[in-house]
């Protein structure tokens, strides 16, 4: 069993006991958080597609943790300028782990 739910603004495939990296939530760790704006839940072949989303659907998750992710960098240049710009950024995520699907 799988469903695609949208969390902040994202789309995720997601199944029973999966972890996943999600932009940051207002939530502490160890907290339950529901998503009830589940897409698409497909049980056992059984296909069920929300328009946009399913009635009743939720995914219940646990937070595990607050992390970072990798850091990017952003360099920008003009040639025979002398101008140049290094910026770097990592972005916050939160790591949840889906702990029910209820279609």
């Amino acid at each position: 069993m799988y469903a695609i739910v949208e969390i902040a603004g994202q789309q995720f495939k997601v199944q029973k006991d999966q972890k996943v990296f999600v932009h940051r939530l207002a939530a502490e760790a160890g907290a339950k958080v529901e998503f009830d704006r589940v897409l698409l839940v497909d049980n056992g072949g059984k296909i069920s597609i929300g328009a946009p989303a399913i009635e009743g659907a939720k995914i219940t998750a646990e937070v595990i943790d607050h992390v970072k992710g990798d850091k990017v960098i952003v360099f920008k240049k003009k040639r025979r300028k002398g101008y140049k710009k290094r910026n770097g950024h990592r972005q916050q995520f939160t790591a949840i782990t889906i702990t029910d699907i209820k279609a």
